[in-house]
């Protein structure tokens, strides 16, 4: 880069900083592909319009979480540097306390920059798939609470005549999963909502016993989830094409017939029978990982649920949840997975016990660790444990302790699951499902919480800080403050760990 661009970066950037209030006003600098986002004190102290005048500012807009200044591909990741530059020349010499505020701008900071590496054409399109199977976890969570109450009744022989109205009702919208796929796959997915459902009521419809594909007949419900999130993909883009070439007068009767047709004849002789195999064989393989890996896999699934957190790539479990719990009526997966919420409490609960003197840092563990409990994660990640570095990593090795333990039952004939995803640590125990009673079932899933919080509290208290981490943040700078904003560590993102 010639000393002219840089000159004309920094330029930039010297312009920018004091229109958004200057170095203290600053908590966090990062950047995507167009924008550099800027994480502000007080919002009250930027001047749009100065900030609009300056050149080579495309514009500004602002979010949640970032007041974020558009400079367009290739300049933003110029000028993100020497802003970052000014903004630490700008603060004051030496080393500051650290204290629940500074974490939550560090979390913050990391959060953004994980927002950024996540915007990948394949992470996005995972997101997009989390958004079709997201807002049916309510469903799935209170149709699973009322199969739970239903095996509880059965099993006492209490309420007979109740028993048969409490399984239509947890079982009614399982029997129908595939139409809401459908219906929000063709809403994300830019399509009619009503024709992805359509397609997708093929799959459950009760006739399909009677056609024949691939040598052999299909059954109600084949290709479940993964079947209804094909079709609607493809119902969608066979409405686009109708809606460039069918003439405008006729668009209302030939795009809908012509999207329902064609889909319904590729789900029915192609789709219903690949997907089916495709969900046959997740469901083998997960039994299989558990019954024959045991406490390696539990191991291996525990410890790496919070790194594919921070790599967005979680979002890739939730269909095999929903096909798991389609087919057997639980999800074997989840959990082993929510182990490594378990090991986040440990390892917060660490972080309190070693810094006795940070009273702010303290105050914000003491606020998070309810949710943590419940199987929130977000606000221990980013408020306390990924800010601070070593405590993430110990995290994962309490989650990979509680992971094997379960692993290892599961491998011993324990195996059960849960009824719904969603929910986490504690507010597990309702949606638990097993073969081996619901007081074994309870009993190993609570030992596997205890491991993980053992573990992670251990490693952390041990492992989890050098002498000059301790140095550092054991002060009192924090003592009697009030606990930090939540900011990024606010519960309104759910990490279900």
């Amino acid at each position: 880069m010639s000393a002219e661009s840089t000159d004309k970066n920094r330029a930039t950037a010297a312009a920018l900083l004091p229109l958004v209030g200057g170095p203290d006003n600053i908590t966090s600098v990062a950047h995507c592909m167009t924008r550099l986002r800027i994480g502000l004190r007080d919002r009250s102290l930027v001047d749009d319009a100065a900030l609009r005048a300056v050149p080579g500012v495309l514009g500004v807009v602002e979010d949640d979480d970032t007041y974020q200044v558009v400079l367009g591909p290739g300049v933003v990741a110029r000028v993100t540097p020497e802003f970052e530059a000014l903004v630490e020349e700008g603060r004051p010499a030496g080393p500051r306390p650290v204290t629940a505020g500074g974490l939550a701008e560090r979390g913050a900071a990391l959060k953004e920059a994980r927002k950024a590496r996540n915007a990948t054409p394949f992470k996005l399109f995972l997101g997009r798939i989390a958004n079709v199977f997201v807002p049916l976890i309510p469903a799935l969570i209170g149709c699973g609470v009322i199969a739970g109450l239903n095996g509880l009744l059965t099993n006492l022989g209490w309420a007979p005549a109740l028993v048969p109205a409490l399984a239509a009702i947890a079982s009614g919208f399982m029997s129908l999963i595939a139409v809401f796929v459908g219906f929000n796959t063709a809403k994300e997915f830019g399509g009619t909502p009503v024709l992805g459902g359509a397609v997708a009521a093929v799959i459950v419809f009760p006739g399909v016993a009677k056609i024949g594909a691939f040598g052999e007949h299909l059954s109600p419900g084949q290709g479940g989830v993964l079947g209804a999130l094909a079709a609607a993909l493809l119902a969608v883009r066979v409405e686009r094409w109708c809606r460039r070439r069918v003439p405008q007068t006729l668009d209302v009767l030939v795009t809908p017939t012509l999207t329902v047709l064609v889909t319904g004849l590729v789900t029915l002789y192609g789709l219903m029978f690949l997907a089916g195999e495709a969900a046959a064989a997740i469901g083998a393989f997960a039994n299989w990982l558990l019954a024959a890996g045991g406490a390696f896999a539990g191991l291996v699934l525990g410890g790496l649920f919070l790194p594919l957190v921070m790599l967005g790539l979680h979002q890739a479990l939730i269909p095999i949840h929903t096909t798991l719990i389609e087919q057997s009526g639980h999800t074997v997966l989840l959990p082993i997975l929510a182990m490594a919420g378990a090991g986040q409490v440990g390892a917060a609960l660490a972080v309190y016990c070693r810094l006795p003197r940070n009273g702010s840092v303290r105050a914000t563990v003491k606020s998070a660790l309810p949710a943590g409990l419940l199987g929130v994660g977000e606000p221990l990640i980013y408020g306390v444990s990924l800010p601070l570095g070593r405590p993430f990593v110990t995290a994962c090795v309490g989650g990979a302790a509680g992971g094997a333990f379960v692993g290892l039952c599961n491998q011993l004939g324990v195996a059960f699951g849960s009824k719904a995803i969603g929910p986490s640590g504690w507010a597990l125990f309702p949606l638990l499902d097993g073969t081996a009673g619901m007081g074994v079932t309870v009993a190993v899933y609570a030992g596997g919480l205890a491991v993980g919080y053992l573990a992670g509290f251990a490693a952390t208290y041990f492992f989890g800080f050098t002498k000059r981490m301790l140095a550092d943040l054991d002060t009192d700078a924090g003592a009697g403050a009030p606990p930090a904003p939540a900011g990024p560590a606010s519960a309104k993102e759910p990490v279900p760990a």
